[in-house]
């Protein structure tokens, strides 16, 4: 870490840990946020992760002051901040759409905020060169944001926002606008800076894999719940429910009936056979079977493995694995077989076999 970014940590203190404790929010009748209770560590890059609607951007504009709830506490730095205008919040959000002057340079438009705040002029020079040296643009101070690709102007509104020297960063749906390739460079270079500022950073996407390679931990939501919060291993491997499952990763869902008592149990499934269940596991009545396509394996019968009949489906080659789709009873079973160059493939319509250890699946129910 250089002088000036090392300086730059130190000037904004020890990084600030947020609690949100017994949120609830409506827009007119609907209960939009339902008892929001969720701790952030200090210096924590954080997702809030979930599809379109389910609560993710109302719980971090309600942080940032342009939400209102009608109970709950919202804590940052130990200042309950609730009912505090978003301008006295100390917080730097940047927005999906960047929100750039159009007429500005780089350098005034990440100076807007500064300006606003009747700050010298010498200190507004010092921070917006301190905050485009940090994202890399300083040789383009003088350019317009029409004259900048996506990548560049998602930058410029980082420099924009981190020139206020916030206490936290929010980060809303900030990569969308971006293709494949910019947004995998982006997100690396947020994290890279997240961890150079030290600054507790919460992001908000709908991209698991986004939330996966960049943070350190994720808040699932689902309709207004948080499901489940936990690293992204830890949700992929140990999912609280069927919700968590499905949205992070693909899964395997088959359904069946519980049949035995005590070490004796199985899982039946319909029209493929029974799968034993691990001695000392909870299997509610009505979970379902959740399998990772990697854990299964495709027309290899080994001792300690149960194996289902089944009928090829379809086949996509995706480079280091073949996804075959297997229909085993009523279910499609994915499975990724790994690739070697010279490796056979199995054809789309021939039977075959389904193969995967008893303790590598999870059942859980809804």
């Amino acid at each position: 870490m250089n002088v000036e970014v090392r300086n730059e940590a130190r000037s904004r203190g020890a990084a600030k840990a947020i609690s949100i404790s017994d949120v609830n929010l409506y827009y007119g009748q609907q209960h939009v946020l339902k008892d929001i209770n969720l701790e952030i560590k200090p210096g924590e890059f954080f997702a809030f992760l979930g599809p379109s609607g389910c609560g993710k951007t109302t719980l971090l504009r309600l942080i940032a002051g342009f939400n209102q709830a009608r109970q709950g506490k919202v804590v940052i730095g130990g200042d309950d901040v609730l009912d505090m205008p978003p301008w006295k919040r100390e917080i730097g959000m940047v927005f999906q759409s960047y929100a750039l002057w159009p007429h500005m340079t780089v350098a005034h438009n990440v100076a807007f905020g500064l300006e606003e705040r009747r700050l010298r002029k010498a200190e507004v020079e010092r921070r917006v060169n301190a905050a485009l040296d940090l994202v890399g643009l300083k040789h383009l101070a003088e350019r317009r944001p029409a004259q900048l690709s996506g990548g560049q102007q998602q930058r410029v509104a980082l420099a924009r926002t981190i020139a206020i020297e916030p206490k936290v960063l929010l980060l809303d749906e900030p990569l969308s606008n971006l293709d494949a390739k910019m947004r995998v460079e982006v997100r690396r270079e947020l994290r890279d800076l997240q961890q150079r500022l030290q600054l507790t950073t919460i992001f908000v996407t709908h991209d698991q894999e986004e939330a996966n390679t960049v943070c350190d931990r994720i808040a699932v939501f689902n309709e207004g719940r948080i499901q489940q919060v936990g690293t992204p291993m830890g949700l992929y491997e140990r999912p609280a429910n069927l919700f968590v499952a499905n949205f992070l990763g693909t899964a395997n869902l088959l359904e069946g009936k519980i049949r035995g008592e005590g070490n004796a149990r199985s899982f039946e499934v319909a029209g493929a056979g029974s799968i034993p269940i691990p001695a000392g596991v909870d299997v509610p009545e009505s979970a379902k079977l959740v399998l990772r396509p990697q854990y299964a394996t495709i027309g290899l019968d080994a001792a300690d493995s149960v194996s289902l009949p089944g009928r090829i489906v379809h086949r996509e080659f995706l480079g280091a694995t073949v996804r075959y789709g297997v229909q085993v009873g009523g279910a499609m079973v994915l499975i990724d077989a790994p690739f070697h160059s010279g490796d056979s493939l199995l054809e789309p319509g021939g039977s075959t076999t389904v193969g995967f250890k008893p303790k590598s699946a999870l059942w859980l129910a809804n």
